[in-house]
């Protein structure tokens, strides 16, 4: 692998001043100590991250989970996590790990160590290799799946650890990590690692639990601190032969249409119930009925966020002309904040090969993801669609439901808000406040009963592409306003020293 060693460690260098200031705590020789272990183990951090994007761990595929967890584990203790044990559940296994630096403050981990499924012949780069390539406007950037979502930015802080490790800096908060391999598929057995008693002993001694990110904007280098996420449900619904008494028990001639139900169009007449004639809004019955409306502070805080956030460079970097509705860029944002949605991931069955086959399929499924907002709960939103679609004459058609989790929400007094906010500031980096995330992670397992923490994302630097073909997390920055990894590493190790310093 070919580096810009100047550049990299030039990038380290830059860290170390920016944050040499820091938390009271943080005593500026420390940093520049840490800033240069970081520029040291560079080469190191890139190799241990493209091992692990090697290694493929896919829930949805049952592929490789064992190996994933015994990795974490390996990673773990390296990092000198003085316990590091998986976890097992119904599902593929957790893991748990604790290190105890003699610190009044402990920060909770969260880590996943599963990613996404992914079509080889879709990049342009190998998914698992980690190949770093030049993004004109960018830098170099390392090309993988789990690149930023979500291995990139968890290996940046396994590099800060080490950091501390191999300097000689004792860390100033003690650790608590937990990791699952089953976020990618709504983590239906994650919280069996959580209530695990050993576990919930640990997380309830935190201050506050994050998951690492790397989200700067590309452009401006500024980031938004999300207050909460949407949750999730993810299931199929399948219409076939099985539970209704009409259709083919298995494909068969297309010309005996004329005669015999499809799968097919049953499927699709129940899909066009679930949603408006524009596909744009939740049609389930009573599906917004607990649905809370955005606080005034929340429309505050969207306004804000509109004011400094560009409407044309986020349709860009999202390969779309307009958004739903053509509204203002405002009301776009509350949107994104506040609608529930219903999706269609896709749509499987038949044939849909080159040329025609001519067949009338006897099963169909719609791969569905559902996002919630508060108060909405997954139960809750479950039995809904259920009751909707047997009220409608759907009840044949099959709700699998594979995972799910409620809406996450983290005041923004709270002392991990305030911490991510002062760390931010110290890099220089603008920051805005916003509701929540549009996307999901399984926050609530922290901030509901029993555990009740607050929670959230931080991280410095760049990445794009989760879930998508060429998926990227940028390793040389161009742009003097977005960190590259060096930097966004001794970024981690700064947000410790302020985590132990915030009130």
């Amino acid at each position: 692998m070919e580096t810009d060693r100047r550049g990299l460690l030039g990038g380290a260098m830059l860290g170390a001043a920016m944050f040499a200031p820091g938390a009271q705590a943080a005593q500026s020789g420390d940093m520049a100590k840490i800033a240069a272990a970081v520029g040291q183990g560079h080469d190191e951090a890139i190799a241990r991250l493209r091992e692990w994007i090697a290694l493929p761990s896919i829930a949805a595929e049952n592929r490789d989970m064992d190996k994933g967890a015994a990795l974490m584990v390996r990673l773990a203790k390296e990092a000198g996590f003085q316990q590091a044990v998986t976890m097992p559940t119904d599902g593929a296994p957790g893991v748990f790990a604790t290190m105890n630096n003699g610190a009044a403050k402990t920060l909770g981990l969260y880590f996943m160590y599963d990613v996404k499924q992914f079509d080889a012949s879709e990049w342009t780069s190998p998914p698992l290799e980690g190949r770093i390539i030049d993004k004109p406007g960018l830098g170099r950037a390392l090309v993988g799946r789990g690149a930023i979502n979500q291995k990139g930015p968890q290996s940046a802080v396994l590099a800060a650890l080490i950091a501390f490790k191999r300097s000689g800096v004792r860390l100033p908060v003690n650790l608590v990590l937990v990791a699952e391999g089953e976020e990618e598929i709504g983590s239906p057995h994650f919280m069996q690692v959580v209530q695990r008693p050993e576990v919930l002993a640990a997380l309830k001694k935190c201050s506050g639990v994050i998951i690492p990110s790397m989200w700067q904007d590309p452009t401006s280098g500024d980031i938004a601190i999300n207050l909460g996420a949407k949750g999730m449900i993810e299931l199929e619904l399948v219409a076939s032969a099985e539970k209704w008494d009409r259709g083919p028990t298995r494909d068969i001639h297309s010309s005996m249409k004329a005669i015999i139900d499809a799968p097919a169009w049953r499927l699709v007449q129940a899909l066009q119930t679930l949603v408006t004639p524009d596909g744009n809004t939740p049609a389930i019955d009573g599906w917004f009925e607990k649905v809370r409306p955005l606080t005034a502070r929340e429309k505050a805080l969207i306004a804000e966020s509109a004011r400094s956030r560009s409407s044309a460079d986020e349709l860009r970097q999202a390969g779309v002309k307009k958004w739903i509705g053509d509204t203002s860029w405002q009301e776009t944002l509350e949107r994104l904040a506040a609608m529930p949605t219903v999706n269609i991931e896709g749509l499987v069955g038949g044939y849909t090969g080159p040329g025609g086959k001519t067949i009338l399929p006897a099963k169909m499924t719609a791969k569905i993801d559902m996002r919630l907002v508060p108060n909405q709960t997954a139960e809750d939103c479950i039995a809904k669609l259920r009751a909707h679609l047997a009220k409608r004459g759907f009840a044949d058609v099959a709700v699998n439901v594979s995972g799910g989790y409620d809406p996450t929400e983290t005041a923004e007094e709270s002392g991990l808000i305030k911490a991510e906010r002062a760390t931010y500031e110290r890099a220089g980096i603008k920051t805005t406040l916003y509701p929540r995330l549009a996307g999901s992670w399984p926050g609530y397992i922290f901030t509901g009963p029993p555990v009740s923490l607050p929670a959230g994302q931080f991280g410095l630097g760049h990445g794009n592409g989760a879930h998508a073909p060429d998926e990227y997390l940028l390793i040389e920055s161009s742009n003097p306003k977005v960190l590259g990894y060096d930097a966004a590493t001794v970024g981690f190790a700064d947000f410790l020293y302020q985590i132990a310093a915030t009130g």
